[in-house]
């Protein structure tokens, strides 16, 4: 079964990372970078988590068939830009998504990722509405092609989370203990570490 995280970071190409530098007012393309990984890894964890439980996968499994097919990412850098509008307005709602998916964790996930990243949080948060809905419509893109149930997109989104781990990405953990801990100053506290040993660079290179 895929891996939603591997299909994801296939979006982040050079040019993707160019216009999402410049919207975010020329800032630096590795901060950018990190900090689109991070916020993927942090709204997969969240889905993730939203899937397994039966109450919230219902709600999702509506919101990926009403609103989230995933057209938007065939015309995805002409939907950023502003020079095109998605069929359905709900698809392109960055904000309503993240309010739905991590609630009153929100500014705590806006503080980690500026912190890992050295985006500001202003910035750390507009990437994150921005990126939401690639996420959501890459979900429901793989949901519509795949014929998947609820169970399916369960188990898609639970494989991806636990692939991650195992092939050592320090994100997927940090987003978990983060998740799990309501958002306490222990994430943050390993992210000050990555930083601080230079991990993040070694994770993901130079664009």
């Amino acid at each position: 079964m895929a891996n939603l995280m591997d299909l994801l970071q296939g979006q982040l190409d050079d040019n993707l990372i160019g216009q999402l530098s410049n919207q975010l007012g020329g800032v630096d393309r590795q901060k950018t970078t990190v900090a689109a990984q991070g916020v993927m890894t942090t709204l997969v964890t969240a889905l993730a988590k939203n899937a397994a439980h039966p109450e919230k996968a219902a709600g999702l499994e509506k919101a990926l068939d009403n609103d989230h097919d995933g057209s938007i990412l065939d015309n995805l850098t002409d939907l950023l830009g502003g020079n095109a509008q998605p069929q359905n307005a709900r698809a392109m709602n960055g904000a309503g998504i993240i309010k739905h998916l991590l609630g009153g964790q929100q500014s705590g996930a806006v503080d980690m990722i500026s912190q890992m990243s050295g985006l500001n949080s202003g910035q750390t948060g507009n990437l994150m509405a921005t990126l939401a809905p690639i996420v959501m419509g890459m979900l429901g893109k793989q949901k519509r092609q795949q014929g998947l149930d609820i169970g399916g997109i369960a188990n898609m989104l639970s494989g991806t989370v636990n692939q991650q781990r195992s092939s050592g990405n320090p994100l997927m953990d940090m987003a978990n203990r983060f998740l799990d801990q309501d958002g306490d100053g222990s994430a943050l506290d390993d992210v000050a570490g990555m930083v601080g040993k230079g991990l993040l660079g070694k994770l993901f290179g130079g664009r």
